[in-house]
């Protein structure tokens, strides 16, 4: 068996959370506050429901005008949602 240079639980970690798998689902887990975070507070006050099924974000929003306007920005909205998590979680963003 070949030995090789020890590595820190440190390292292991970072290791782990960069696996794509593993960082999908830390990716998935913190939505909420990407949405946050990306649309401001006063669009996240208005929301009701975030949830991602196979690449497809839902949001319900409340408010019809910041719907429509959500609407209007999806592609950009991804884009965004995205680089926040690091990751290509989001392939389509459904406004309800």
């Amino acid at each position: 068996m070949k030995r090789t240079t020890p590595k820190t639980v440190g390292e292991l970690m970072e290791q782990l959370f960069k696996s794509p798998n593993i960082a999908a689902k830390i990716a998935e887990g913190s939505l909420p506050d990407i949405w946050r975070r990306v649309v401001g507070p006063v669009v996240a006050e208005q929301t009701r429901q975030v949830r991602l099924v196979r690449g497809v974000l839902f949001v319900h929003i409340t408010s019809a005008i910041m719907r429509n306007e959500l609407m209007m920005r999806r592609d950009a909205l991804v884009r965004a949602i995205n680089k926040e998590a690091g990751i290509d979680i989001v392939a389509q963003l459904i406004v309800q």
